[in-house]
């Protein structure tokens, strides 16, 4: 079956390209123009990864972002004309999966696609590596020095989003929205004991972690390099 890939972007000429593109390499494509447009046929189009511009012309696509992760957590690319550093950085640290700038090649944007649609859904599905600790997506569970470990649903929930954005930052406020439905005021001391019981069962020294690092006044990092 196709993935489907829901694309938001305000300039039309751009928005039948990347189509074209995406239809040609086997995909299902819709599409929104603006905010508002996009609320109202995500749902509906329930697609596999969206490619997200981040300027729109009714608001932007960092706020659109979460709006879309509430009703489906599914991958997310941004696509910008805007390449400063803290564009990126709030981009990645919102827990998006990819930051493409604008103009693009179509191979580099069908390559960082299917790079992102592999991870999220090849090795989300059945076993993965960090380092010597094995992890069972199917069955929640850990492999860790011959023992085997049940993850709860909360730290499967935490781990998978950061396994998904291993390498970047993802936010607090991104970690909060993906473990609990609702207003976040009041999580991060919960949050802080899912991180700390779900690096008891990941890391060798809980209290030195070499994976699941905490990135001060922002939120946390998995990190995406394996120990040899």
């Amino acid at each position: 079956m196709a993935y489907r890939i829901f694309i938001v972007d305000d300039e039309p000429a751009l928005q039948n390209m990347v189509k074209e593109i995406l239809t040609q390499a086997g995909y299902e494509v819709d599409a929104a123009l603006s905010c508002a447009q996009a609320m109202e046929r995500f749902p509906t189009a329930a697609p596999d990864a969206v490619l997200l511009d981040v300027m729109l012309p009714d608001g932007d696509g960092f706020s659109l972002f979460g709006k879309l992760r509430e009703i489906r957590d599914v991958p997310v690319l941004f696509l910008s004309a805007r390449d400063e550093d803290e564009a990126r950085l709030r981009g990645l640290g919102l827990g998006a999966d990819d930051y493409i700038t604008k103009p693009f090649l179509p191979q580099e944007l069908l390559l960082r696609l299917r790079a992102v649609l592999r991870r999220v859904y090849r090795e989300t599905s059945g076993l993965s590596s960090l380092a010597d600790v094995k992890i069972d997506w199917g069955k929640s569970t850990i492999y860790r020095n011959g023992s085997e470990v049940s993850l709860t649903a909360k730290e499967f929930a935490l781990l998978k989003k950061l396994w998904e954005a291993r390498g970047n930052i993802v936010t607090i406020d991104a970690l909060c929205a993906a473990l609990w439905d609702g207003p976040l005021v009041g999580y991060e001391n919960t949050l802080m004991v899912h991180i700390r019981r779900l690096r008891e069962k990941i890391e060798a020294d809980p209290s030195h972690p070499k994976f699941l690092l905490t990135v001060r006044g922002l939120g946390y990092r998995l990190k995406r390099e394996e120990r040899q």
